[in-house]
């Protein structure tokens, strides 16, 4: 036993130096913006809970989506709140809001995420990662 044993010690050192840590233990380069722009957003939530979207799909006030006026449907957005600190990685499933001065109307989720609940308007880092290939 012992000379199995020993027989494999050299083998074990040279597959571990051939072996590397597992991919998801590198750090990545973050995704890269198309566009990036800050801007004022605010929030829906209850009063719209399982109406349809724009999109034909259902509102749902727990997902990470949004609503903007020229981003097109199934776009991904990272947004973050420059006060809070925080970001969060969102689609665009719904046309909105449809007041002048504001460029996207966050889900209840989202804004309880970027802290901005209680204000109901906060002005946002908005960052254009994907947009979907035309069929």
């Amino acid at each position: 036993m012992i000379w199995a044993a020993l027989r494999w010690l050299p083998l074990m050192f040279l597959v571990a130096q051939g072996l590397e840590a597992p991919l998801v233990a590198h750090v990545s380069q973050p995704l890269q913006p198309i566009r990036a722009w800050s801007a004022p957003a605010s929030w829906y939530g209850k009063k719209f809970q399982g109406r349809r979207t724009a999109s034909g799909e259902k509102y749902d006030m727990y997902a990470m989506t949004a609503a903007s006026t020229d981003l097109p449907f199934g776009s991904l957005v990272r947004i973050s709140n420059p006060k809070t600190h925080s970001a969060v990685l969102i689609r665009i499933n719904d046309r909105g809001p449809f007041i002048d001065d504001r460029e996207l109307d966050v889900s209840y989720l989202v804004a309880c995420r970027l802290g901005m609940v209680d204000r109901g308007v906060s002005r946002l880092r908005i960052e254009l990662l994907e947009v979907p290939k035309r069929r």
